[in-house]
């Protein structure tokens, strides 16, 4: 059986691979201890001069990490990574910067990967390959003459091509990715937004079946929305009730309604609207003083990345504003927490409040509003409040659906939700459940996968009726 090669930015670190990782993690791994593998990237360390990989196994799963240089992180990582991809897929033109030397650096990082990587494939192997950090890196495969079934996975927005333009390689980038077989998104407004590209551009063309023909390349474009395991969350969720933190929150709310949110702190997710939105709230629904209270966890990430720096300082101060306006001696309206919390124990809590908060600016799928509605106890569930960008919105049709830019329409949304009948939040949750486990974790590993092995082989046959055609014809 073909082994799995799974490539990614990160490797999560194997004492942290276990059900309480991320729903990524999570889907890799059951993937890779099915078939057998190895997870391919970086360890997380940066080091003073480029070394081969570090070789650890566990089970059937070889977990195979390299280190990046300083150099290499500064322009491959917090470069062209974070600083023109994920503002720009985010449609933050604004905070975009471009510098042609982290565009080379970006470039030179995906070819040393792929070098490490053909040290340890198998002709047999099937490529799995994940996230904006790695556009090119089909192509570098294929320029070493890797002829192995390679697919990709977008975890974040792919931009319309007005915005997408706006990247000065742009059609350099999305050449490259015509070298994998498979290119898969998380909606069919991304997928139609790449294939808008390719055709409007006069790149190729596309069928209806999803295969797109481009730059002298076939591959298969398509939606794989990822998914959770439903049933698991909420089973942690429940377990988790009696920890102590669930039980100083709860203790703490003195019978408050709490909504609660939870975010890596990051200029996509949209927190300082969110709080804006909330302070609306207060300021049309005097009733609600002191009788609500929105709990915000944003971990931090990327610290070194000055756009992060202001986004933590500008949140902090619009939280200490807010409260300082309407806390009361014993009532606090934000509890704003910058720290990293367990995700069994975000489960727990999820499972306390009345409203999970969801208002991202634009988001790939975001599973946290899944996780949200997972943990909920059906007697008893609170109601969930989605941003209509993220992708997420299109699955679960029980929630309340806002514009993130119109504070208003957030405020009314969350006095709707915190004013919602039993029955109604019944009904709401249970049309979100359904197809969350219609469409779990599994079915979106399976059927991408499914769908790379199968036009794989259809490439192949393609190819060698091609070679067979021109043998006959010079003959």
């Amino acid at each position: 059986m073909s082994r799995l090669i799974v490539v990614s930015n990160r490797v999560a670190p194997i004492q942290e691979a276990r059900p309480a990782a991320g729903g990524l993690a999570i889907g890799v791994l059951d993937a890779l201890k099915e078939t057998g593998g190895v997870w391919f990237g970086w360890s997380g360390e940066t080091i003073s001069e480029p070394s081969v990989p570090v070789i650890e196994k566990q089970g059937n799963v070889t977990y195979a990490t390299v280190g990046l240089t300083k150099r290499d992180y500064d322009e491959y990582y917090r470069g062209f990574s974070n600083t023109t991809l994920w503002p720009t897929f985010h449609y933050r033109n604004d905070l975009s910067r471009y510098d042609r030397g982290d565009y080379a650096g970006y470039q030179r990082v995906n070819a040393t990967l792929a070098k490490q990587l053909k040290e340890l494939l198998r002709p047999s192997d099937i490529i799995w390959v994940h996230d904006y950090h790695l556009l090119p890196f089909a192509r570098c495969l294929r320029e070493l003459g890797v002829k192995n079934p390679i697919g990709f996975f977008l975890h974040i927005p792919f931009p319309v091509p007005e915005v997408l333009r706006t990247i000065p390689p742009h059609e350099e980038l999305v050449k490259a990715m015509c070298s994998y077989d498979v290119i898969g998104f998380q909606t069919e407004a991304d997928r139609q937004s790449f294939v808008d590209y390719i055709e409007r551009g006069q790149h190729g063309t596309s069928s209806e079946d999803g295969m797109v023909h481009a730059y002298n390349r076939f591959l298969k474009v398509g939606a794989y929305p990822i998914g959770i395991y439903p049933d698991a969350i909420a089973k942690a969720a429940e377990q988790f009730t009696d920890r102590k933190a669930v039980r100083s929150l709860r203790d703490g709310m003195r019978g408050r309604k709490l909504i609660m949110s939870v975010d890596r702190l990051d200029y996509s997710k949209g927190l300082v609207e969110r709080f804006q939105a909330f302070e609306r709230l207060l300021l049309n629904a005097p009733g609600w003083h002191g009788r609500v209270s929105l709990v915000q966890i944003a971990p931090p990430t990327r610290a070194d990345v000055q756009t992060y720096q202001r986004i933590r300082q500008t949140l902090e101060g619009e939280a200490g504003r807010i409260n300082g306006r309407f806390a009361q001696l014993d009532w606090t309206p934000i509890q704003y927490l910058n720290r990293k919390y367990e995700r069994n124990l975000l489960m727990a809590l999820f499972r306390q409040s009345q409203v999970g908060y969801v208002t991202p600016l634009r988001d790939g799928m975001n599973l946290v509003a899944k996780e949200y509605v997972a943990s909920q106890d059906p007697a008893d569930p609170g109601v969930l409040v989605l941003s209509q960008f993220a992708g997420a919105a299109e699955q679960l049709p029980g929630a309340l659906v806002v514009n993130p830019f119109d504070l208003s329409q957030m405020a009314e949304a969350l006095e709707r939700a915190l004013s919602m009948p039993l029955a109604e939040r019944q009904a709401r949750h249970a049309d979100m459940m359904e197809p969350m486990r219609e469409n779990n974790l599994s079915v979106w590993r399976d059927t991408f996968l499914d769908d790379l092995r199968h036009v794989a082989t259809a490439s192949s046959v393609t190819a060698k009726a091609v070679k067979l055609a021109d043998v006959t014809a010079s003959s």
